[in-house]
């Protein structure tokens, strides 16, 4: 099978260009190590792990698979600086971050032989981690699912590519070979996918969730922010609706029930809780309003993408969902992604070499 050796692949040490993003309750060692013995790059995601939890989850993932991984943290969790030491000893390939970690985390794990990639939404913060040291970025347009911003991809990803000359990493509305394709054609290192990756026989994501995003169009995301108070695209339903619908002091009553039910499933103490929100606080614009009702996202997502629950819970999903209608194998899927790629790369250097004279 052909493939594309790109900047990405050179920094990581993977076989295809291709990213499984961190999906919290989605992420976990099984779909991580598919992708990465399929040739991209796995991510675990931490955020909604607990300590013991990550620790055993990089345990499985490194017994699933000898390829390279990495695992995604929030730099402003309590116990980040716990977490990183783990990475260092377990050495794990890649570290990426939603937020920006500090200048002294990237360099000690850096120091340690770590690739830090973390997750922007503008080319300011692409420069600002640039100089921090960061490796490479992921910069996801507004068309991916979860936490996302205002601007599409394809403008996007060009003003990051014009800002910084450290690899880029494509997010929001890939799934296909031709996306990968036009990605490398804007000059991006690769493509990195969240829904496509939900969407595959090796998510844990039960079958009956998995054919609710099946059964949806274009249309059917919204960018809501009364999820969680930050503009967070999730798939249509009653629970969305009602959301939409619900005055912010029902949205902040709701989040604070949620926490409470967060603390009892993780065993978290109220006071580390606090500090993890005075911590957010202090690493992001948020007001202290987005900061009560981001207890809504673990809980909300988990019912919908752990237990099933749809009516309880929420469906992150980038637009991208109206396009799929299978189930693949992470395998299938890259092979597949890569050899669509591969194809339409040909095509265009046919069209050049069209235009030149006979010899």
């Amino acid at each position: 099978m052909s493939t594309l050796r790109t900047a990405l692949t050179e920094l990581v040490g993977i076989e295809h260009p291709i990213v499984q993003t961190g999906m919290g309750w989605v992420s976990g060692p099984r779909l991580t190590a598919a992708t990465s013995n399929a040739g991209g790059l796995g991510i675990l995601a931490s955020a909604t792990m607990t300590y013991p939890e990550l620790e055993a989850a990089v345990a499985k993932t490194k017994s699933l698979t000898d390829k390279p991984f990495g695992v995604n943290m929030r730099a402003d969790a309590s116990d980040a600086g716990e977490r990183i030491d783990l990475l260092i000893r377990e050495k794990v390939k890649v570290a990426s971050f939603a937020l920006a970690p500090k200048k002294e985390l990237i360099a000690k794990l850096k120091d340690h032989g770590i690739v830090v990639i973390p997750s922007i939404g503008a080319a300011k913060h692409a420069v600002k981690v640039a100089s921090w040291g960061a490796d490479a970025v992921i910069v996801q347009g507004g068309e991916g699912g979860g936490h996302t911003g205002p601007v599409a991809t394809t403008l996007l990803l060009p003003s990051v590519l014009d800002a910084v000359d450290i690899p880029v990493v494509a997010a929001g509305g890939f799934f296909d070979g031709r996306g990968l394709a036009a990605a490398l054609s804007y000059g991006a290192a690769g493509i990195a996918m969240g829904t496509r990756f939900l969407l595959t026989s090796d998510s844990a994501v039960p079958d009956s969730v998995k054919q609710q995003y099946l059964s949806r169009g274009l249309q059917d995301t919204t960018v809501s922010l009364k999820v969680d108070g930050m503009p967070h695209r999730v798939l249509n339903t009653d629970l969305v609706n009602s959301l939409e619908k619900s005055s912010y002091a029902k949205g902040l009553l709701a989040a604070a029930r949620n926490a409470t039910k967060f603390k009892s499933m993780t065993g978290m103490k109220w006071s580390t809780i606090v500090k993890d929100g005075l911590a957010m606080k202090k690493a992001s614009d948020r007001t202290w309003q987005q900061i009560i009702m981001a207890a809504n996202t673990p809980m909300l997502l988990k019912a919908g993408l752990v237990e099933g629950n749809t009516a309880a819970g929420v469906l992150a999903s980038g637009q991208v969902v109206g396009m799929l209608d299978d189930l693949p194998s992470c395998q299938e899927l890259i092979d597949r992604i890569v050899a669509e790629a591969v194809e339409r790369i040909d095509a265009l250097s046919a069209l050049r070499d069209q235009g030149r004279p006979a010899a």
